[in-house]
């Protein structure tokens, strides 16, 4: 039973900038990929970010240039910095970890967070 714990949402203003880190209960060595989704009522679940054990990434197109994902081997965490916030940025985002095939481009979540919570607004 994988277990991970997620931090950093808030409330921030447009052009702002927040961390999201997720932290799991086992080496991130044991999984092909973490990341993130995120999701907004009435919309379609997202995937935001996601890095494999091979350090390939993967964004959400609207996010490139913005959002950037990272991992620290030695502590089990993962990271998304998010610069340059929109209103449009403003959901739940739940990270994950699972499988991933063909360098990144099939991600298959196996477990989720709790979510946290990201409002873009001034």
């Amino acid at each position: 039973q994988v277990q991970l714990v997620e931090s950093g949402g808030g409330l921030v203003q447009p052009g702002g900038s927040l961390t999201l880190s997720c932290a799991t209960s086992e080496s991130i060595f044991s999984f092909s990929a973490m990341g993130w989704y995120r999701q907004a009522p009435g919309k379609q679940r997202a995937l935001v970010a996601a890095i494999t054990s091979s350090d390939n990434t993967r964004y959400l197109d609207s996010v490139k240039g913005r959002f950037t994902i990272s991992r620290d081997n030695a502590k089990n965490t993962v990271h998304l910095v998010m610069n340059s916030l929109k209103a449009e940025d403003t959901a739940v985002y739940y990270c994950f970890s699972g499988s991933a095939r063909q360098g990144g481009a099939m991600i298959s979540p196996r477990s989720w967070g709790q979510g946290t919570q990201v409002t873009v607004s001034s």
